[in-house]
């Protein structure tokens, strides 16, 4: 080699600058899976009522059923969200 050497990925990652004091700090995906049983029946009752707005227009309506299933998965992105908001809230906080 020409006198170079590579970092091994422990030094890499220990040499990182921290920007804040993340000790005790709870991550989004923690927060978000501690949220998802809140947010996804909040998604599945704005589909309902969405339903129901779109009927008065003429469309079909969505049973109560069907909004519960289309919030399973629309309720990730929702949470996601969710736990970005309420980290935010956290590090304001501290």
């Amino acid at each position: 080699m020409s006198g170079t050497r590579s970092l091994s990925l422990k030094a890499q990652v220990t040499d990182m600058p921290v920007s804040k004091n993340t000790e005790g700090r709870w991550p989004v995906w923690k927060l978000a899976i501690l949220l998802y049983p809140f947010a996804a029946p909040a998604v599945a009752i704005n589909l309902f009522l969405l339903g129901l707005i779109f009927h008065r227009i003429g469309l079909p309506v969505i049973s109560p059923v069907l909004a519960l299933w289309l919030s399973v998965p629309l309720g990730v992105p929702a949470t996601w969200a969710a736990g970005r908001w309420v980290r935010s809230l956290i590090d304001e906080a501290a």
